[in-house]
């Protein structure tokens, strides 16, 4: 399960032998360590730290934090307000100061008792994080978009792999939020799927703010680790879920804009009702302006499902259909065919106990790492396509585009040292 020598439980375990009486004595082992009706002994626990606890990542540490079966032990941000309240929910919890505070991650994925640990950072310090806490045997909870880059979703499926980690994807809309779609795709009623419509915003966009004072409460140059360097602007770094301007969410060093933020959610849901979570795109066709309509992308994958964004045609009334919302519709071709029964979480509390139920069994999760990268291509290629105006060719074996070197190029992006991957 670990790469590391002595495990947390190996240790209680060994030390209760070598110690015999002395590790008996009540002072010693309390209740709490050992457990009662509602709570699991320590050694039964899951040990977890977050890295990131502002926004989702505060969303995501009160989900672990409620759970009985997982013991919080330290939180890590570059922002001491938001340390200093993570801490404070965890020290509130537990009745106690116990409760480690880390503003470099490094130090929080050295600790050899942490199992597994939440990420919820700005996306361009997700595969960085990410393939860290795997060598460092940490299983590994991280908040959508999974990917900043085409390249980086294999790095992070090598690491999982490698390490024997478990890693899952954090869009809970997926399964929970689109069900009025998935039922019936999944079901069967509407025959074979052919092709589904996503609105959304689009890329994100460069970054022109002026340069302010840093204030003294925020690491500035490890916020921006991998990204280029620029002068801060409170403006630059906000957290908050806009895309259009004044959040990080809105520009390029740092996320891939609406289309990747809000995408992941409507991409998710819909790859996931469509049942193509397995593939990858093979071809982004690039369909410039025509009439009052701007330009729109579609994606085709191997089983000739077209994934189209922001479409502007009129739907076939022809076509039988299903749709969430005007985010997405699902057009399929009427035949009745076999359902299948629709994947689900393991284990009690939505997403999150997906995970905890894995990190202790060790099967895949729901959005297991391969499956989020594999979801997040499509949002990825249809970026490039916008940007070079092109239609493009995709091979999943070599990850490239087949015969363009430009489109290749922009596969990554260069990072700052001494973070590379």
């Amino acid at each position: 399960m670990s790469r590391r020598s002595t495990t947390r439980r190996r240790f209680l375990g060994t030390a209760a032998t070598a110690t015999g009486a002395a590790m008996a004595a009540p002072y010693v082992i309390t209740s709490k360590a050992l457990g009662n009706a509602t709570t699991p002994p320590a050694s039964d626990r899951i040990v977890m730290g977050g890295i990131g606890i502002g926004n989702m990542g505060s969303g995501d540490q009160g989900a672990f934090l409620g759970r009985s079966d997982v013991q919080y032990v330290a939180v890590c941000d570059v922002r001491r307000n938001w340390r200093d309240d993570g801490k404070g929910r965890v020290d509130g919890k537990y009745g106690n100061k116990d409760c480690a505070a880390y503003v470099d991650f490094r130090e929080l994925l050295a600790r050899d008792d942490i199992d597994a640990v939440h990420i919820a950072t700005p996306d361009h310090w997700h595969a960085i994080m990410t393939i860290a806490a795997c060598r460092a045997g940490k299983d590994v909870y991280l908040q959508k978009p999974e990917t900043l880059t085409l390249r980086e979703g294999p790095l992070m499926i090598a690491a999982a792999r490698r390490y024997g980690r478990v890693v899952s994807g954090g869009s809970q809309r997926v399964l929970e939020d689109y069900r009025d779609i998935v039922n019936p795709c999944w079901s069967g009623e509407l025959g074979t799927l052919k092709a589904v419509d996503i609105s959304v915003g689009g890329p994100s966009m460069p970054c022109y703010l002026p340069a302010v004072a840093t204030p003294p409460d925020i690491d500035w140059d490890l916020w921006l680790g991998p990204a280029p360097w620029e002068p801060y602007n409170p403006g630059r770094c906000d957290g908050n879920f806009g895309t259009g301007g004044g959040s990080w969410r809105s520009y390029v060093d740092y996320s891939g804009g609406s289309l990747t933020d809000w995408g992941a959610h409507h991409f998710g849901g819909a790859i996931f009702a469509a049942d193509l979570r397995e593939l990858q795109p093979a071809s982004v066709a690039f369909n410039p302006v025509s009439g009052n309509a701007g330009p729109h992308v579609s994606l085709t994958y191997p089983n000739g499902v077209a994934v189209h964004h922001n479409r502007p045609q009129p739907l076939r009334p022809e076509m039988p259909s299903v749709a969430h919302g005007g985010d997405i519709q699902v057009h399929a071709d009427g035949t009745p065919r076999a359902g299948k029964a629709v994947p689900t979480y393991k284990g009690e509390g939505g997403i999150y106990g997906d995970f905890i139920d894995s990190v202790k069994t060790r099967a895949k999760p729901f959005r297991d790492i391969e499956l989020a990268v594999n979801t997040m291509t499509g949002p990825h290629m249809i970026a490039i396509a916008y940007r070079l105006e092109r239609s493009l060719t995709w091979d999943r074996s070599a990850q490239r585009f087949t015969g363009d070197d430009e489109a290749n190029r922009l596969l990554d992006r260069a990072r700052r040292e001494p973070w590379l991957l």
